[in-house]
């Protein structure tokens, strides 16, 4: 009896969060994402707020990501600015091997055998002049050899959770069995976003001139200065892996992250990463649903000192959704019912879950709001008694 009462204070609670939502016109973005189109071979459209995939290609399908792949080297690189194992200003003296490995090979900082440069001018020759030889040079530095260096990239990307990578070369020069997936991309240019807030704006910058080497001087980046809150990130091509581009874009304190690969050329991936970041900022937004520590419903205790617990929020729960299509979305709680006395307060005791058509589940905590001591001895007889005239421990009706 009462466990029917308790699944209708759930269906109550869904069908009022689903009024909310249609009465603002806030929508799904799935089905919508599901009609969108690219000629990109492969692609991911990032709302960081939430960690909600707005668009994907083939997300998960290896391919070579060219100079996309100098996003692991500069990450490692950043991480040891931030441990203090490096710095900007620390000096590098080219070496001989890197020179005559690197010297005018595909993209350059036109760096000479017994340079002396800085970290800084490194990074820079990596993020805007896409140097093939900075990353060799900037590897042999930190790890001693560019091969130890590779060692400790494919380390860092297990590490990070990037599951369909694997690095041959510290600069995505073309090499059999050198690949990331573009979901993998959009984790790193996440992480780098969020990981190394002092170091970031590095990627913003639209030029840098080693040397008065005028001819490569500008960053290729098709986002910057074109697209409004464009900050990021590293574009990549070879023959083999077309035009690509993972790019990061801020408006309103509210950051996409996209990536595209497989392009034609550098006028369609500009058109494509433009017009592919303004579907994301146009048709979607980020919407608070609930709050850490908000009650959400009420369960009933099995043999405890008190008729019911609370169910409160362990973490906020938020979800981006699109303006323009309305699909359907259902929010439920999940847990067994009665819940079994003793509880701890801020013990887990079951799910809210917000379900969504070609989506994955969003799966919050939900945690009891307080102690509920148990009952023992004529107190049990008492109690199982009532459950079965009352509901749990006598409650007729629970708070609500």
């Amino acid at each position: 009896m009462n466990f029917y009462q308790g699944k209708n204070r759930v269906t109550r609670l869904a069908a009022h969060i689903g009024m909310i939502l249609l009465a603002f016109g806030l929508i799904v973005g799935s089905a919508e994402a599901q009609r969108m189109a690219t000629p990109a071979k492969h692609a991911v459209l990032l709302d960081t707020s939430t960690g909600s995939i707005l668009f994907e290609k083939d997300a998960d399908t290896p391919f070579p990501p060219a100079s996309m792949s100098k996003l692991m080297t500069i990450y490692y690189a950043f991480d040891a600015i931030k441990q203090g194992e490096l710095s900007l200003d620390d000096e590098v003296v080219v070496s001989d091997e890197a020179w005559r490995e690197w010297n005018n090979r595909g993209s350059t900082m036109f760096l000479r055998a017994g340079d002396v440069v800085t970290v800084g001018d490194l990074l820079r020759g990596i993020i805007v002049l896409s140097g093939n030889d900075a990353c060799v040079v900037l590897a042999e530095h930190m790890a001693g050899s560019h091969e130890v260096f590779v060692d400790w990239l494919n380390g860092k990307a297990t590490e990070l959770g990037l599951t369909g990578s694997h690095f041959v070369n510290a600069n995505g020069w073309p090499a059999e069995g050198h690949v990331m997936t573009a979901r993998d991309l959009a984790t790193l240019s996440y992480r780098l976003t969020t990981d190394f807030p002092d170091l970031y704006p590095l990627f913003s910058e639209r030029e840098f001139l080693y040397k008065d080497f005028r001819s490569n001087r500008y960053n290729r980046n098709p986002l910057l200065g074109r697209f409004p809150g464009a900050d990021g990130l590293k574009t990549g091509h070879t023959k083999e892996s077309g035009y690509g581009l993972a790019a990061s874009a801020e408006r309103d304190g509210r950051r996409l992250v996209l990536i595209v690969s497989g392009l034609s050329s550098t006028s369609e991936r500009m058109r494509e990463s433009q017009r592919l970041m303004q579907y994301g900022f146009r048709n979607f937004n980020h919407y608070p649903l609930f709050r850490a520590g908000e009650t959400v419903d009420y369960a009933e205790v099995w043999l405890g000192d008190t008729p019911t617990v609370s169910l409160v929020l362990g973490s906020d729960v938020a979800i981006t959704m699109s303006r323009r299509q309305r699909a359907q979305m259902k929010v439920s709680i999940e847990y067994m019912n009665p819940v079994p006395a003793p509880l701890q307060k801020g013990q887990p005791i079951g799910e809210l879950v917000v379900d969504m058509p070609g989506r994955e589940s969003v799966r919050t905590p939900l945690l009891a709001g307080d102690a509920v001591e148990g009952v023992g001895g004529l107190g049990k007889i008492g109690a199982a008694l009532n459950y079965m005239l009352f509901g749990s421990s006598g409650a007729e009706n629970p708070p609500k």
